[in-house]
């Protein structure tokens, strides 16, 4: 059946912080005593805020009201490539044996599998391509090469996570619930292992995501029942299973005498995507430059706020187009935040308006290359391992 790829009226709005907020607090600890420093936004009057999201808004009106075949085209081609890829790989696997073979696939498998979770994966789930009312390409019916199952990660990521961007004791993902990245959580002893928690993070990055998602902090914490916890393990095991018997017992099989090897290449190929994913999505939030925000500031928060908030709470990455659609275009984290259901390969277009109203209304445009971005939330790792740094 044919589908429509004219852009119909946009039903997906940006997410407004509620003045009433249904989400409990993170189990976290932040301490009053730790003085915040003074925000980049102190300086903007309430109209100069209300003027700064007309803007915001119009830039988006702007875009979906432009969106159209090309854009359809865009994604199908990403499709197109990812899927050649994995093929590509799987069948390069299967001489896995031979070492030029291996190192073939092993390189082909890595890349589709990051273009499946962060090109693909996390931007259809994003809702970003539902205009299409392709069912194929649709928030609603996508499930992607990851542990989380899909629905789990919305929650967690498309609501929690984009609603309560860098609120300390509202957005989860600051720390992941088992890192100090910011010098108001108060500091514990455990926090001393925190660089190699770090580490490990990075290599099982989709397991410690899935795990993170049951929120089985709040069920120590006694803020979230074990029943229901342990209806999304049970959720979350039937998605696990699938991923390991594909990964490490069914395309192995198919390389007969090369299963072990196989096995291998797909274990290499989905933790190079683990560290891939882990740096690029760190570095948009924990580099320098970046902002927390007192809870409280929730309160009546007006749409053009919470712009200024996302802003100040993401930070950007520089580099080539195909670095950009390696990230999936999170490295226009403050773009993406700004409008998270508009299509990713817009952001490019997107970002030298936004970097424009950032200078004009003396607000920080934080950006820079990956290695120095990430250097960056390693020291900042490092320090907040150890009490005080603030």
């Amino acid at each position: 059946m044919t589908v429509s790829t004219m852009p119909t009226k946009q039903t997906t709005r940006v997410p407004k912080a509620p003045v009433r907020r249904t989400v409990p607090s993170t189990v976290q600890v932040f301490s009053p005593d730790v003085p915040t420093p003074p925000s980049a936004a102190a300086h903007l009057t309430d109209e100069q805020v209300d003027a700064l999201g007309e803007e915001l808004d119009a830039i988006r009106a702007e875009v979906v009201a432009s969106l159209g075949e090309k854009d359809a085209q865009y994604i199908h081609t990403v499709i197109a490539v990812q899927r050649a890829l994995e093929v590509a790989g799987r069948g390069s696997l299967l001489f896995s044996l031979f070492p030029p073979a291996w190192i073939a696939g092993t390189a082909a498998l890595t890349v589709a599998k990051i273009l499946d979770n962060m090109e693909l994966g996390h931007n259809i789930l994003h809702g970003q391509w539902d205009w299409m009312r392709d069912s194929k390409i649709h928030s609603t019916t996508w499930e992607w090469d990851h542990a989380s199952p899909s629905a789990s990660w919305q929650k967690s990521h498309n609501y929690e996570h984009h609603t309560f961007t860098n609120v300390r004791g509202k957005d989860r993902d600051l720390g992941y619930a088992v890192m100090r990245i910011t010098p108001e959580q108060e500091w514990k002893p455990a926090d001393l292992i925190q660089p190699l928690t770090n580490v490990v993070l990075s290599l099982i990055f989709e397991w410690g995501i899935a795990i993170y998602d049951v929120e089985l902090e709040k069920v120590q914490a006694g803020t979230k029942p074990w029943s229901e916890a342990k209806a999304e393990l049970k959720t979350l095991w039937r998605k696990t299973r699938k991923q390991l018997a594909k990964d490490y017992v069914l395309f192995p099989l198919l390389s007969g005498p090369g299963f072990v090897p196989t096995a291998l290449a797909n274990l290499t190929a989905n933790t190079l995507r683990n560290v891939w994913s882990h740096a690029v999505i760190f570095c948009g939030h924990f580099p320098d430059g970046t902002e927390t925000f007192e809870e409280e500031r929730l309160d009546g928060e007006t749409q053009g706020q919470w712009y200024v908030r996302q802003m100040l709470g993401s930070a950007n990455l520089t580099g080539s187009k195909v670095f950009h659609i390696m990230t999936g275009n999170l490295s226009h984290q403050i773009e993406h935040h700004l409008f998270p259901d508009v299509p990713s390969n817009r952001y490019a277009e997107i970002a030298p308006k936004v970097r424009e109203i950032c200078e004009r209304y003396g607000l920080p445009y934080t950006a820079g290359s990956l290695p120095k971005q990430y250097s960056k939330v390693v020291r900042k790792i490092v320090r907040l391992a150890f009490p005080g740094g603030s």
